[in-house]
This record gives C-alpha cells, sequence and structure tokens, in this order.
C-alpha cells in the first residue's frame, strides 16, 4: 500500500505554498508544531517577516487569505505577533487514521526515499569472558537501531566485533593443549551457563597456573607466537574457546530476546589477513609515519596534557598489531567489501577518542568521506546503581548481565502474578509474560533515555506500572486488546461524520505522527525519540479512555470509530514497541 501523507505534513504544504506565494523568492518554512493552542501552530512567520524586513503580523495575515480551509483546515488565525494557530477538521483526521488502518502491515509509514547500505557494529562481548552490565547498552541499543533503520528499509548489515584474539589466548590454549578434557564435549551438549561456567573455571586455573610456574608462563607465551603465525594445531584450540563462548553468547541474547546470527559474528581474528596492507597503504601514503619504531598517524588537535601529540598506534614497535590496525581494517572491510554507505559504532562514549583518531586517519586515506561514506560513533554512557556510581555489587564486582536479567525477570514474573486477581493465567503464562515484561522494562529504561547519556538502573522503577516504563505501555496495550475481544461481534470502523470528542482529537493526531517519529528515530539513530511517543501515546489513550465511554458510548456509529481508535492505537503501540525489541502480551 502506498504511504499516507500526515496531517501535519499536507498542513505544512499548504503553508509553504501559502509563504512562498506571499514573498517569492524565499526558502519558506513555516516551523508548523503540536500546540496546546490549536492543533498545531507554525512560528516560521516571525524569522521571516524580519529576514524579508516585512511586518510579521501583516505577513501573517497574506499568508492566512491564501489558504483555502473546509476539508483539512477548519480554522486558522493570527496570534501574538504574527503566529499562526491550525485547528484540522474532525473528518480529515478519522480519514487519515482510516488510511493508516488499511495499512496493516505499516501503518502508512513510507520507506526512506533513497536508502543506503549501514554497517552497525554493537553488542561486542569477549570470547572467554562473562558479559557484564557494560555490554547491556551496546546491545540493546543497537538492536532498536538495527529494527528501525530495517523498518524504514535500510539495507542493514549486522557486525558483533567480539574480542576473540589477542596475548591473553596463548596462557588458555596451552592450559587446553595440556588438559583437553576441560572442554572434551560437543556443543550441543552444554547449555549456555554451563558453557561460561567451563571458561571461567579454565580461565581460574590457566591463571593460576601461569602466576606461580615460570615454565608453564614461556609455554604460553611461546603459544602466543603460534597463534598469530597461524599454527592449525594452535588455531584449533582457539576455535575450542570461540565455540564454547558462542553457546554462552547465544543464551544471554536468546534472553534479551535478540536475534544474534552467527554469520553476522566476525572479531578482531576476522581481519587479522588484512592488517599488513593496512599498515602498507597508510605507510606508503604517509598518513602513517614511523616514531620510535612504531607506525603512528598524528592529529594537529589531539595532544596530550604536556602539549605534545597523541599519536594513534597502528602497529607496535615489536611489530605487533594494535585495536586500531584491526579497527581500520575493518572500515575498509565495511567500505570496499560490504559497499556500506554509513559505519555506525554503538561504542562505550570512553573510546571516543579512539574512534575519533581511527575515522580521521581513514578519511586521510581515503577510504572514507562524509560525501559517499560516512563513519559515526553512537557514544553511550554508564550505567550507573541507585547511588549514582558505576552499578557494581555490593562487593565492588562488575554486575553479571544473566544475574541482573535474571533479578529483572523475577521482579516482572511477581507483578504479573500480583495483578492476575482472577487467575486467568496458568503458570506457564505467569513465567512467560513474566520474562516478556522484565526483559521489556530493562531494554525500555535503557532506551528511555538519550544513549549519551548516563543512567540509574533501578529495578523498582523499571517494573511499576506507573510513569515511564515499558510495563505502562504493555498494560495500556493489553487493555485495548481486552477492550476489543469484549466487542463480541461489534467491529471496528472508522466513521469520519461524526464529530470527536476532545480526547478523541488529542489520541488521533499523536497517532498520526507515527511515522514522522519513526523517520526521525532511525535518521538520527534515537530510539529515545521513539520511547517519548509511545509514552505519550499510552498517556493520550489513558486520558481518552477515561473520558470517552467506547462500549457504552452514545450510538452504534460512535462505539464503531472508538473500537477503530482503540485498535488502531493497540497495532502503533505493537508496532512501535517491538522497533524497540520489546514484546506487547495480549493480556496480563
Amino acid at each position: 500500500m502506498a504511504s499516507v501523507t500526515s496531517l501535519s505534513a499536507s498542513v505544512e504544504q499548504q503553508l509553504t505554498s501559502a509563504i512562498s506565494a506571499a514573498l517569492p523568492e524565499t526558502d519558506a518554512d513555516p516551523l508548523l508544531r503540536r500546540s496546546d493552542r490549536a492543533d498545531f501552530q507554525a512560528n516560521g512567520i516571525l524569522a521571516l517577516a524580519k529576514k524579508a524586513k516585512a511586518n510579521p503580523r501583516e505577513l501573517a495575515t497574506q499568508v492566512v487569505a491564501r489558504i483555502t480551509t473546509g476539508d483539512v483546515i477548519k480554522d486558522i488565525e493570527v496570534s501574538g505577533p504574527g503566529f499562526l494557530n491550525i485547528t484540522i477538521t474532525d473528518k480529515a483526521i478519522t480519514e487519515i487514521l482510516a488510511a493508516r488502518y488499511a495499512d496493516t502491515a505499516r501503518l502508512g509509514v513510507p520507506y526512506a526515499d533513497a536508502p543506503g547500505t549501514t554497517v552497525i557494529d554493537y553488542a561486542q562481548p569477549n570470547v572467554a569472558k562473562e558479559m557484564h552490565v557494560g555490554h547491556l547498552r551496546s546491545a540493546v541499543i543497537g538492536d532498536a537501531v538495527v529494527q528501525l533503520l530495517e523498518f524504514t528499509g535500510e539495507n542493514v548489515v549486522r557486525r558483533h566485533h567480539i574480542g576473540d584474539w589477542g596475548t591473553q589466548f596463548g596462557m588458555l590454549i596451552q592450559y587446553l593443549d595440556e588438559h583437553p578434557h576441560e572442554l572434551d564435549h560437543e556443543a550441543s551438549e552444554v547449555s549456555g551457563e554451563e558453557a561460561m561456567s567451563n571458561l571461567d573455571r579454565l580461565y581460574k586455573s590457566a591463571r593460576k597456573l601461569f602466576d606461580s610456574d615460570e615454565e608453564f608462563k614461556t609455554r604460553a607465551r611461546r603459544r602466543v607466537v603460534d597463534l598469530q603465525a597461524g599454527d592449525p594445531h594452535t588455531l584449533a584450540m582457539w576455535q575450542k574457546f570461540v565455540d564454547e563462548s558462542k553457546i554462552y553468547f547465544f543464551s544471554v541474547f536468546e534472553k534479551l530476546d535478540m536475534e544474534v546470527r552467527d554469520p553476522d559474528i566476525i572479531g578482531e581474528s576476522g581481519y587479522n589477513d588484512m592488517l599488513a596492507e593496512t599498515c602498507r597503504l597508510l605507510e606508503e601514503s604517509g598518513v602513517a609515519v614511523r616514531s620510535e619504531g612504531a607506525l603512528c598517524v598524528f592529529f594537529d588537535d589531539i595532544k596530550g596534557p604536556d602539549g605534545n601529540p597523541v599519536p594513534l598506534i597502528v602497529q607496535k614497535s615489536d611489530g605487533g598489531y594494535g585495536y586500531a590496525a584491526t579497527d581500520l581494517s575493518a572500515v575498509r572491510d565495511r567500505v570496499f567489501n560490504l559497499k556500506a554507505n554509513s559505519l555506525l559504532y554503538v561504542v562505550d562514549a570512553r573510546q571516543s577518542l579512539h574512534f575519533k583518531m581511527v575515522f580521521e586517519t581513514a578519511r586521510k586515506a581515503g577510504w572514507l568521506n562524509d560525501e559517499d561514506v560516512k563513519a559515526y560513533q553512537l557514544a553511550f554512557g554508564t550505567v550507573l546503581g541507585k547511588d549514582g556510581k558505576p552499578f557494581k555489587t555490593r562487593e565492588g564486582e562488575t554486575v553479571r548481565l544473566v544475574d541482573l536479567l535474571d533479578e529483572a525477570i523475577d521482579r516482572a514474573t511477581a507483578v504479573v502474578r500480583e495483578k492476575d486477581t482472577q487467575d486467568q493465567l496458568s503458570e506457564e503464562e505467569i513465567a512467560e509474560r513474566g520474562a516478556q515484561v522484565g526483559i521489556g522494562a530493562v531494554k525500555y529504561a535503557d532506551l528511555s533515555t538519550s544513549a549519551n547519556r548516563d543512567y540509574k538502573f533501578d529495578l523498582d522503577q523499571m517494573v511499576s506500572l506507573n510513569g515511564d516504563t515499558s510495563v505502562y505501555l504493555q498494560y495500556a496495550y493489553a487493555r485495548i486488546r481486552s477492550i476489543l475481544r469484549k466487542a463480541g461481534e461489534t467491529r471496528p470502523q472508522p466513521h469520519p461524520e461524526l464529530a470527536l470528542h476532545e480526547a478523541e482529537r488529542a489520541l488521533g493526531l499523536h497517532v498520526d505522527a507515527f511515522a514522522e517519529t519513526v523517520a526521525e528515530a532511525a535518521t538520527e539513530y534515537a530510539p529515545h525519540k521513539m520511547t517519548a511517543y509511545l509514552y505519550q501515546l499510552a498517556s493520550l489513550y489513558t486520558s481518552f479512555y477515561d473520558k470517552c465511554p467506547v462500549l457504552k458510548a452514545e450510538s452504534p456509529a460512535q462505539i464503531e470509530n472508538r473500537l477503530f481508535l482503540c485498535d488502531l492505537t493497540a497495532r502503533t503501540l505493537h508496532q512501535g514497541m517491538a522497533l524497540l525489541g520489546i514484546r506487547t502480551p495480549e493480556r496480563l
């Protein structure tokens, strides 16, 4: 189905034409927005009048004279020094919503005009290491941005740049080679928790031996050389760690209700064959230079506290490669092999300097340019405890991600059981709803904060039925589904001829803004704009529900029209939450 032109876009088109007629050769922007004084307010006349050295109120009056009222615009009046207050007809509101309702797949949301290819780097756990609370934001934010971009028609290539290479593997591989029974099983034989337990036990044993036995330490360091040289037996041992870790990773992502596909996991090791060439290209082009034996890139605007330049070290003086070489090789792969137009990195804000240097190096080398291929770090802040300090256990340890998710599910399950006063849900259904509500609560709390800000992890608030929480939205959705079930044979049906209550108008106008919100949230990589929209949608629905009887409305036509408004609101909530990776249970 063709996309639906929103009411705001329709009004904006009329205003732009009228302004252009009143002020030829002007780049007319009416600056239209929702208003509490009318349905919409246009504030652009003041700036345009100042630029044209005209009286703003007189210009506003000229614009109003060129507007045709009736079908869409019911009334337009000049306010104050030159604002325009615009009221929409009830008929236009219902008709535009009916067009969205008819598009069951997309609710009238258009595809982007010129979709491209975005490679998004997110959810980057480390092999043989436990995932902790610090891994939460990259996974949740990245997954939401993937859903938003794909819904607008963008070709999205997912990349999970896992930490699967480095000197620590020498110790692990050597220990496993000497104790092969530690991971001597098929992948299908162990659960995610068992896999992590195996890895944790093996790591602690290897570390203990490494710290106490000099001969073992020497053998372990020699093993690093074998690994980097591509020795087949050493690589086979290394692969066992990767495979065991993936069992664990997939179990955590499944608990997070996220799809992570094996072909999308391209770790640091995936770029090993490119590292030498990356260094050669940088050195030959003069972008990188040798300094004290290391291959470095220097920047005019990046200096240390002592005033000396801080370089990006691409190759160490001993010939080893650092993160920069791997990240620059990944840029080359994503630009030239995957043909990306945009590279998006969902990475902790504390790595901002590193990525600034990597991107600038890639630009100097000609691999990136802001016209054809752009790179952007979607930097995220820190997860804090209730005390406002980085989230830790009481013992000061980093919080395990699995423990945090399990606690959220337990809290949410208790809420679901408490609300099920009539015992309508089985224990299996309560457990299923508890998982959906608990994981949804964690995701929503993360996504409702602008990514670059820190946020407090407060489970009590997250699973609350009141306030800006996913549980509030899920209950709004379940309430609507309950009303639709109670309606029985009476079906939702739009009736454009009916006058609308003020609460119906407010809800309808907000529902109509869904497409614009999707576009804005996707373009700006800003899932928090979608959460803000959905929270307001649920709030406006609550107001409508309180003021406008649905099944006991005044006439059969009004019942059908209000059921139609309920159903479209539910569909919008469902679709919006899905774009955030959050489930909407039919019953709660």
